[in-house]
């Protein structure tokens, strides 16, 4: 009885084993799942309160393309009629930075349902948006070239980058949505180096 009673004993010590072992696989496998389950679940919220917005949110957006476009516009000018290699250098420096940043702003726009600003929106007459040039200061920058080119744009620039800081400062101030902020923090830093940049070069 003493040697059946031991051998039942080990079949009932190797049966609990690997039923541990199987359950303990089973919970394994499971929690990858879940785990990855929770972490996107976790996530999804934040995604949510990322997309979050308000009427500064908006109005940032839509006045920042604009502003952005021209800055553009006035970028691609330097490549032609600049004679400093330094000011065509920032020149595309700044329409590399901006470019990639007006389909972000549109991105945006479009999923808060909003209107985006078409494309030959350069007229801001009157406009409230800080810094953007007049019709005549951008046909005075497009007749210039050589050393008179360069100052134009030295100085209608740092006036644009002004405003824009100025709006990215409001946005910063007033918005909700953190890309939003987050991307007017960094124009903020940006475009504030480039003025101080831009200033340095017109004391030559």
């Amino acid at each position: 009885m003493t040697s059946y009673r031991r051998a039942a004993r080990r079949a009932a010590t190797a049966a609990a084993v690997t039923t541990a072992a199987l359950t303990l696989a089973a919970c394994g496998g499971d929690n990858g799942s879940p785990s990855s389950t929770a972490s996107t679940s976790a996530s999804a919220p934040a995604s949510a309160a990322g997309s979050a917005h308000n009427a500064a949110d908006v109005s940032f957006a839509q006045g920042m393309i604009p502003h952005h476009r021209q800055a553009v516009e006035m970028a691609d000018l330097a490549a032609t009629r600049a004679s400093s290699a330094e000011v065509k250098k920032l020149a595309a420096e700044i329409k590399k930075a901006q470019d990639p940043e007006i389909k972000t702003l549109s991105g945006w726009l479009t999923t808060w349902d909003a209107q985006v600003p078409t494309q030959g929106s350069m007229d801001h007459s009157g406009h409230a948006m800080p810094g953007m040039m007049a019709d005549s200061d951008m046909s005075t920058l497009e007749k210039a070239s050589g050393p008179a080119f360069d100052t134009a744009f030295l100085k209608l620039m740092v006036k644009h980058h002004e405003g824009a800081v100025e709006m990215a400062r409001t946005e910063k101030s007033a918005g909700a949505d953190q890309s939003a902020k987050d991307m007017a923090d960094a124009i903020i830093t940006s475009q504030s180096a480039e003025i101080t940049r831009m200033n340095t070069l017109l004391d030559k």
